[in-house]
């Protein structure tokens, strides 16, 4: 999408006629629809968001005509400054959605997102095109941030404008901190670097290219019903008021009295709301595809005994006191047990493997409880953190754990599922097989600690279309309540923008986690949320042995700290022999976004015999300095020694800044 003219200081100018501003519109109607809806807050919705991101263009034209009166045929030349007057207008129009007065209640939308208006749509949701895993982290990106945030970065990423002028259109606009905006869309910027402007010209943020759904029509038909059923009761209500006798006043009633009463809320049992079933949070079945926070908020209740209130009164019990419940509690070391603040939302209920599961989600936790049908043992309780989880994390939960396998709840977006082996990168993936409430059939856990390393049973999922374009992923179980995340970052130099971590799907990637898999042994219950390998350099070994990858596993939690594995892994050899580990360090950012940096060493020994000093560090480095030798130019080095060495290496950045190795455990 090629920048339009524009003059130096890019401000709105004075208010144009509207025969010009018309001829703006129609000439740019698409580029300016897709700087509105990138503004829009995200909250909105996808579908309320389309829509009103064409209705603030098309309200953007002044108010008086000043010509003919009817829409001019664009002849192709460009108005720059009657582009830069509407694209004003669009934009304090796109920010005022997030304007609320001081008293507005949090939970409605701003008042200006509740006035009607056109265009308008019934019977029928819109979503722009999915796209493919970098424009959804992007989009992910933009809902945390606010509407000056994303309008700073639509105007220097789309509108290609300087950092003056995005100033100077934000304060037009109203926005009070313009410089804190730039700032903060700065950061956005360096989050996804040069390719910014490609991914919000592509399908992901476009609302003139748009994919329908009908509503939901179960919902609907409902809805038909009630309010059938409604006027019927109002039509009998009015006959019976002009016809019956005057009521008799009777005495109040402040709890259920068996006949259908409900009880309020402070008088539920238990004497919270957080544990009256009643108050359960359920999620539309649809909403997962019209929302841009796809995590657990974005699941529905599913399950057979959605409805059972005495379970689900049984299971807010025991997460509100496991103690005095008697359950049996399960959860990793970080993960807090407190009970949670608020009703929590209900994410499924229903038999499993002889067992009564149910599984809520607070916000920032997820809970399972279950109690055996039999009654053979007490019930049990397990929680683990979900906090900023997202399409990957959240996207499976464990509803049993038995002698025949592991079953998981898939999420709602997932619409393919699979399994096969890490340590066999040329085995087949076998589908699984998946009920109509999202149940999987049971899948084989991954070997018991001490035992021998042979397989690792791994989970594959493809997203719905609906919300990304071609995206599969790889899960596992580490033990937990959460599936943890597989991803793998390639080398440098094989056409992958740098550092910028990839699903585990690919030949590539299948090839590094079959080496590394067993590694994942001794992770069970200790809060892993992602598990990414990066292959950060490749080297010529001496005495023209091959070559070898050198790697950094970064295990991830949920907590925020985590571990890594630095290691080389010869390309000779067996498929899955195991990496040969170079050390393990943490906590530390190594090998994250915040940790882009990375030189390590080891000792090696040829076939002949001789000993060598191997250095190798990451994408950005210029040179390597191996303890007690000459600086070497590039990224990998090898020193021939005269014995067993001991080495340390030290990494020259560009700038002449230094990094030194890790410390290693």
């Amino acid at each position: 999408m090629a920048p339009l003219p524009h003059r130096p200081d890019a401000a709105p100018p004075a208010r144009i006629g509207l025969d010009r501003a018309e001829a703006v519109v129609v000439e740019r109607y698409a580029r300016l629809v897709r700087l509105a809806h990138l503004v829009l807050p995200p909250a909105l919705g996808r579908h309320r968001r389309v829509l009103l991101a064409h209705g603030v263009v098309q309200r953007a034209l002044p108010g008086l005509t000043t010509g003919r009166g009817q829409v001019p045929v664009p002849d192709g030349s460009t108005d720059p400054v009657g582009y830069a007057w509407v694209r004003g207008q669009v934009l304090s129009a796109a920010l005022a959605f997030e304007h609320r007065p001081r008293l507005w209640p949090r939970r409605l939308p701003p008042p200006r997102a509740l006035r009607p208006g056109l265009p308008a749509v019934w019977g029928l949701r819109f979503f722009p095109r999915a796209g493919g895993t970098e424009e959804l982290a992007l989009d992910r990106v933009l809902t945390e941030v606010s509407g000056p945030v994303r309008a700073a970065f639509a105007l220097d990423a789309l509108e290609e404008l300087g950092t003056e002028d995005v100033a100077a259109l934000l304060a037009a606009a109203g926005v009070a901190d313009p410089e804190a905006a730039l700032k903060a869309a700065a950061g956005v910027r360096a989050r996804t670097g040069e390719a910014a402007g490609v991914l919000l010209a592509s399908q992901e943020f476009d609302p003139c290219q748009v994919q329908t759904r009908p509503t939901d029509l179960l919902s609907r038909r409902r809805k038909g019903r009630l309010v059938g059923a409604g006027l019927v009761a109002v039509a009998a209500s009015c006959a019976l008021a002009v016809s019956g006798p005057a009521p008799v006043p009777g005495p109040e009633v402040s709890e259920a009295d068996g006949r259908g009463g409900v009880a309020p809320v402070a008088e539920a049992r238990g004497g919270t709301p957080a544990l009256n079933p009643a108050l359960l949070g359920r999620t539309d079945a649809a909403q997962w595809a019209d929302t841009a926070r796809v995590d657990f908020t974005a699941w529905p209740a599913r399950g057979g005994r959605t409805e059972d209130t005495e379970l689900l009164g049984r299971a807010l019990r025991a997460w509100s006191s496991p103690e005095a419940a008697g359950v049996k509690l399960a959860r990793s070391r970080t993960t807090p047990v407190v009970p949670p603040a608020g009703p929590p939302r209900l994410l499924y209920a229903g038999d499993v493997a002889g067992a009564a599961v149910v599984l809520l989600h607070d916000g920032a936790r997820a809970a399972r409880y279950a109690e055996p049908l039999n009654g053979s043992s007490p019930p049990s309780l397990e929680v683990a953190r979900t906090d900023e989880a997202d399409v990957t994390t959240a996207a499976a939960l464990v509803v049993s754990r038995t002698e025949s396998g592991v079953r998981f709840l898939l999420a709602p977006w997932v619409s393919e599922a699979g399994t096969r082996d890490l340590l066999r990168p040329g085995g087949d993936a076998r589908k699984l097989r998946v009920d109509e409430d999202g149940v999987t059939e049971a899948v084989a856990g991954p070997p018991v600690a001490g035992a021998a390393c042979e397989r690792w049973p791994v989970v594959r999922l493809r997203s719905s279309s609906r919300i990304v374009e071609d995206h599969a992923f790889l899960v596992t179980d580490l033990g937990e309540l959460t599936a943890a995340h597989l991803s793998y970052t390639p080398l440098p130099g094989s056409g992958a923008k740098a550092r910028a971590p990839r699903e585990a799907t690919g030949e590539a990637a299948l090839a590094a986690w079959a080496r590394v898999g067993c590694r994942l042994a001794g992770l069970e219950r200790s809060g892993v949320r992602s598990v990414n390998t990066w292959d950060f350099a490749e080297q010529a070994l001496p005495e023209e042995a091959g070559r070898a990858v050198w790697g950094c596993t970064r295990v991830s939690t949920w907590r925020g700290p985590g571990h890594v594995l630095v290691h080389l892994r010869p390309e000779s050899g067996p498929a899955a022999a195991p990496v040969r580990l170079v050390g393990e360090s943490g906590p530390t950012a190594a090998c994250s976004r915040f940790g882009q940096h990375l030189v390590a060493s080891t000792a090696w020994r040829a076939p002949s015999g001789r000993w060598y000093a191997l250095a190798a560090g990451s994408r950005e480095v210029r040179g390597l300095t191996v303890s007690g030798h000459e600086r070497e130019r590039g990224r990998t080095a090898a020193v021939r020694t005269d014995g067993e060495p001991d080495p340390r290496v030290t990494g020259h950045l560009p700038g002449g800044d230094q990094l030194t190795e890790l410390e290693y455990r």
